[in-house]
C-alpha cells in the first residue's frame, strides 16, 4: 500500500527536519518546501492529499498559499502552523478553508495525531465520493428519455438526490413519468437492493386507506380475520413511493407526517413500531393552493418537499418528441418501421394533455392500426378527433384587455359539467383530468353538483 504524501513549507530549517524526521518516522512519504513559492510549486507537481504550512514566512504567505491551493484544489487538506499566542491568526486560517491548526511549540504526539485525523478523514471523503459515483452510473435512465435541457436538469437533480437520503415531492401534470423517476431514484440509492412498494393514493377507498399504508392487527375491525402489514411495513429498508399523495385524506394525514418524523407506524388496532423507510411522493395537484385552502396540512407539505422536483409537460420540451417516438416504436416490436418527418411535425403540433404516457398510447395505436410499413402522418388519430379539432380550431377568443385565468378554469368545469349534464367522469373525460382534480377545482370554485 503506497505511503500518503504530506508537503510541509516551513521557512524555519531546524522546525523543517524535526518535522519530516517524525512524519517519516510515522511512515508518511514527506516532501519539504522552504518557503510558500515553491511549496505551491512541489504542491502543483506532487498532488499531495495534505499540506502543512506556516503562516508567517518571508515572500508568499501561508495565508496565500491557503488561498491558492484550496482554490485549485478545494478537496485537499492543509493545517496551518501559528506562534504561540496566535490563536486569532489560525481562526482566520480556518475561516479560508485550513482543515485545522498546530501552535508553537507542539510536540510530535500532538503532529502525528494532527495529521493522521486529517487522513482518515481524506480517506473518508474519497470514499463518499466514489460511492456517490458508482450510486449514480447505478441509476437507470433508459425508461427516462429526453435530449431537452429541461428533462437534463432533471436527470441531474436525481443523480444528485438519488444517494442521499433525503424525502422527494415529485411535481407534475399526470403522464409526465413521476414513477418512472421515483424508482430511477430508487434503484440508484444505497436502498436499491430493497423493496420499492408502489402505492396510489387516490385509487384505494379512504375506508381502506389507513390499513393499507399502516397495517391492521386481527379484530381490529369487520373483516380483520388476521394480521395484515401495511405498504410501510413492505418497504421496510426499502423505498414508498406515495404516488397522488395531494388526495391522501385529512384525518390520515398527521399519521403520515408522524411516520416521516419519529420513523415510526401505528397500524389500526395495534401499537405502535419502528420503520427504516426513505419516501418518495408525487402529486399532479398543486400543494401550496391545498395549504392555502385548509385541505393539506402545511407541516407535512414541508417535511415531504425537502427536494422537489417538477416534471415537465411534454407540450414544455417538444423537442423530446422524436426520441421518445422511436423510443415507443422500438419498445413495442416496431424496430423495422420508419416514421415520416411529416408525422413527427404533425405529433409536435398536438397539445397532449395526457402527455408522455398519451404519446405511448397514440405510438403503440399507430403501429396496430397502420397501413404500411412506415408510419406517416395519416396514421395519426388522436383520441379526442381528427388533429384539426385539438390544434387549429381556436378555443378561446379572449377580449384585449385580458381575462382572469381563475375565471376561465371556472368557466370550463361549468361548461364540462354542462355538457355532461352533470356527470362527474364525462366531465373530467371532457377536460382531460382525472376525476378527482375535477372536484378540487369544483370544490376551490363553489360549485356544487
Amino acid at each position: 500500500m503506497a505511503k500518503a504524501s504530506v508537503l510541509i513549507i516551513e521557512d524555519d530549517v531546524s522546525l523543517r527536519r524535526v518535522l519530516e524526521f517524525s512524519l517519516e518516522e510515522s511512515g508518511y512519504r514527506v516532501l519539504t518546501a522552504a518557503d510558500g513559492s515553491a511549496g505551491l510549486e512541489l504542491f502543483r507537481r506532487e498532488n499531495p492529499p495534505l499540506v502543512i504550512t506556516d503562516i508567517a514566512m518571508p515572500g508568499m504567505s501561508g495565508y496565500e498559499v491557503l488561498k491558492a491551493i484550496k482554490q485549485e484544489r478545494p478537496e485537499a487538506l492543509v493545517i496551518v502552523i501559528t506562534a504561540f499566542g496566535s490563536v486569532e491568526k489560525a481562526v482566520e486560517a480556518m475561516k479560508l478553508g485550513a482543515y485545522d491548526y498546530l501552535t508553537k511549540p507542539f510536540g510530535r504526539d500532538e503532529l502525528r495525531l494532527v495529521v493522521a485525523k486529517a487522513l482518515a478523514f481524506r480517506g473518508l471523503q474519497e470514499e463518499n465520493s466514489r460511492l456517490k459515483e458508482r450510486l449514480s452510473e447505478r441509476i437507470d435512465f433508459s425508461s427516462l428519455v429526453g435530449i431537452s435541457e429541461k428533462m437534463q436538469q432533471v436527470f441531474d437533480l436525481v443523480r444528485r438526490v438519488a444517494a442521499t437520503e433525503a424525502t422527494v415531492l415529485l411535481l407534475g401534470e399526470s403522464g409526465t413519468g413521476k414513477e418512472l423517476v421515483a424508482r430511477a431514484i430508487h434503484h440508484g440509492s444505497e436502498r436499491g437492493g430493497e423493496a420499492f412498494v408502489p402505492v396510489n393514493c387516490a385509487a384505494i377507498p379512504r375506508e381502506l386507506l389507513e390499513s393499507e399504508l399502516f397495517g391492521h392487527v386481527r379484530g381490529a375491525f369487520t373483516g380483520a380475520v388476521r394480521d395484515r402489514a401495511g405498504k410501510f411495513a413492505q418497504a421496510d429498508g426499502g423505498t414508498l413511493f406515495l404516488d397522488e399523495v395531494g388526495e391522501l385524506p385529512a384525518d390520515l394525514q398527521p399519521k403520515l407526517l408522524r411516520a416521516l418524523q419519529e420513523r415510526e407506524i401505528e397500524p389500526v388496532g395495534g401499537s405502535t413500531q419502528k420503520v427504516d423507510v426513505r419516501v418518495v411522493a408525487a402529486t399532479n395537484r398543486n400543494l401550496e393552493e391545498a395549504v392555502a385552502a385548509g385541505q393539506f396540512r402545511e407541516d407535512l407539505y414541508y417535511r415531504l418537499a425537502v427536494i422537489p422536483v417538477y416534471l415537465p409537460a411534454l407540450r414544455e420540451r417538444l423537442e423530446d418528441i422524436p426520441v421518445l417516438v422511436r423510443h415507443f416504436v422500438k419498445k413495442h416490436g416496431g424496430e423495422t418501421i420508419r416514421v415520416s418527418d411529416a408525422l413527427l411535425r404533425r405529433l409536435a403540433e398536438h397539445h397532449w394533455p395526457g402527455n408522455v404516457r398519451e404519446l405511448e398510447n397514440c405510438v403503440e395505436r399507430m403501429l396496430i392500426l397502420r397501413r404500411g410499413e412506415s408510419l406517416d402522418e395519416v396514421d395519426f388519430r388522436p383520441m379526442g378527433g381528427p388533429l384539426s379539432r385539438s390544434s387549429q380550431r381556436r378555443v378561446l377568443d379572449l377580449p384585449d384587455e385580458g381575462y382572469a385565468l381563475e375565471d376561465l378554469e371556472k368557466e370550463a368545469v361549468l361548461e364540462a359539467l354542462r355538457r355532461s349534464g352533470g356527470n362527474q367522469t364525462r366531465a373530467a373525460a371532457f377536460l382531460r383530468i382525472p376525476r378527482h382534480t375535477l372536484i378540487y377545482r369544483m370544490e376551490k370554485y363553489g360549485i356544487r353538483k
